[in-house]
């Protein structure tokens, strides 16, 4: 028997229709050097509409790609809105990957136009002349006369292109499984991978994004956006918060603690998504300079493992809960969310805040060991993690990567194990668990008992080789600005007392700063060549 429902197709260009009609009030903010300027949901889908007719007059006829280098601002909302609808493909660049990678992307996508902000023509500028298959680049700003493109290519003024356009654009029916917008992985071993969302995957996650065992989005909500829209679409926040009236708030370039402490007050956001580092510094900033940030309800947080301490202390501080979340780019991105249940003991809530939670309605999730066999959820048996689900990747766009997937699964790469009450505990990347004598270290856990000592600002540990083990664990250390550095003895003294002496690492290096990845991960494969280049300057505890 079949279904007696209609088959409306899950587009993006249904999202917009009912973001600029019935929350048409709603707006979207932009952070400048002198304030906010805000455009409403009606006005940003009228924006969208002559978005899109000026790029069909640039030969966007059918999924070419169309691509952005642009920050979080409603210049990039509107390619957001406009670019899918119409039937093309949004390929939003990571403006902080190498030159060579975003040649290779830029060229592997095939992107036939570039839209540009004018702060980042510099750094787009010199790529110009790489990019073989982009034809028009547009410059947003009014800041088209500072860009100085290779003969095959025309540059616009982004304004002057929406000149006049109607406002109304009848948006095709488009099949709600072909690809919507794409993003590429970072690329931390090999090419980065293209994996390309389809309308349908991305109307479902933003569904899943705003029920309340996600980020509880609602049409109350004003969501400071400080997650990059070009690093995995935002965590979906530009297409959930237009789907249920959720004003946005975006930071644009202006992502530094003072700043961010300005548009906090001034706007009043009541929910925040950004990598751990941000709120560290955010929270470095308020000792002296007090931020009053009453306004939230929550912030989630995510790419990278947030420090229990920093988790306490918004709560005790600050009265804020950290909503840990875990993802990739491979997973839309969201997979799961450390919401435990309010009736918990408030200590029992905080050991399951510090996992990465339960996984989403609609997300399939489990942990294999060598032989892929699947892990009982013990919270003991550890294992790599594997996904499946209505917005996970099956491939990725014109590359075979057998290795990637098990079965149907896609194969994270992280490690872990799960608790009996279904919350997920990462205990590190497959590539960054060291394996000492036979036995694992997890890198994360020590980084986070470090991040507990009061000198630590910054800890990163890796793997080095040892004669006698095989690998033991090097940290290095970032230490607060007006401490006094933390001897090695004072910091083997500290760990000691939160885990087993044999997982303590002996060898130590202080350094000024730890390197980033370009989405603000701890980059572990530039500290290791740092390493294995003899530039670290390493202090051996059984060596004193």
């Amino acid at each position: 028997m079949r279904s007696t429902m209609q088959t409306e197709p899950l587009n993006i260009s249904t999202i917009l229709r009912f973001g600029e009609t019935v929350h048409k009030g709603a707006v979207v903010t932009t952070w400048t050097e002198s304030g906010p300027r805000s455009l409403t949901f009606g006005e940003l889908g009228a924006r969208a509409a002559q978005l899109a007719h000026a790029l069909r007059g640039l030969g966007i006829d059918g999924d070419q790609r169309v691509a952005t280098f642009q920050w979080n601002n409603s210049e990039h909302m509107e390619a957001y809105l406009a670019v899918p609808s119409m039937g093309a493909v949004l390929h939003p660049l990571n403006i902080r990957l190498f030159p060579d990678q975003l040649a290779y992307i830029a060229d592997h996508a095939e992107d036939k136009i570039v839209i540009v902000d004018p702060s980042l023509v510099p750094l787009l500028q010199p790529l110009l002349p790489r990019f073989s298959t982009v034809e028009h680049v547009v410059v947003t700003g009014g800041a088209a006369s500072t860009l100085e493109a290779p003969e095959h290519m025309q540059v616009h003024d982004y304004e002057e292109l929406l000149a006049g356009q109607p406002t109304e654009f009848d948006w095709p029916e488009v099949d709600e499984n072909s690809g919507a917008a794409m993003c590429y992985t970072s690329g931390t071993t090999g090419d980065p991978k293209g994996v390309v969302y389809s309308h349908r995957s991305i109307y479902l996650h933003s569904m899943q994004v705003c029920m309340s065992d996600g980020m509880s989005i609602s049409v109350d909500d004003n969501v400071l956006a400080i997650v990059p829209m070009f690093h995995a679409m935002s965590w979906g926040l530009p297409y959930a918060a237009f789907m249920v009236g959720a004003s946005l708030l975006m930071p644009e370039r202006f992502l530094q603690p003072e700043p961010l402490a300005a548009m906090i007050a001034s706007e009043r956001p009541t929910l925040a998504a950004a990598v751990p580092t941000i709120w560290q510094a955010v929270d470095a900033y308020s000792v002296d300079h007090p931020i009053d940030m009453s306004s939230f309800r929550a912030v989630v947080v995510g790419g990278s493992s947030c420090p229990p301490a920093l988790i306490r202390k918004f709560k005790e501080n600050y009265g804020i809960d950290i909503i840990h979340a875990w993802g990739m780019t491979e997973t839309s991105p969201i997979g799961t969310l450390a919401r435990p249940r309010a009736d918990l003991p408030e200590e029992k809530q905080f050991e399951l805040r510090k996992t990465q939670g339960r996984m989403l309605a609609g997300v399939g999730l489990r942990i294999v060991d060598d032989l892929g066999e699947p892990l009982p959820w013990d919270g003991e048996s550890v294992g790599e993690v594997e996904v499946r689900g209505p917005w996970i990747t099956g491939s990725y766009y014109k590359v075979d990567a057998p290795d990637s997937f098990d079965d149907g699964w896609l194969r994270t790469g992280d490690v872990g194990y799960i608790l009996p009450e279904g919350f997920l505990q990462l205990t590190d990347r497959a590539k960054d668990i060291i394996k000492s004598g036979g036995e694992w270290i997890s890198s994360v856990e020590v980084e986070n008992h470090l991040l507990e000592h009061p000198a630590v600002a910054e800890a990163a540990v890796i793997g080095v080789p040892d004669p006698k083990w095989d690998e033991r664990p090097l940290a290095t250390i970032v230490v607060k600005d007006g401490v006094a550095d933390p001897s090695v003895d004072e910091l083997r003294a500290h760990l000691e007392e939160r885990m087993a002496k044999w997982q303590v690492p002996e060898r130590f290096a202080f350094v000024d700063e730890i390197p980033k990845t370009s989405v603000g991960k701890l980059d572990k494969k530039r500290i290791r060549s740092s390493h294995s280049e003899g530039e670290l300057d390493v202090v051996n505890a059984l060596e004193q």
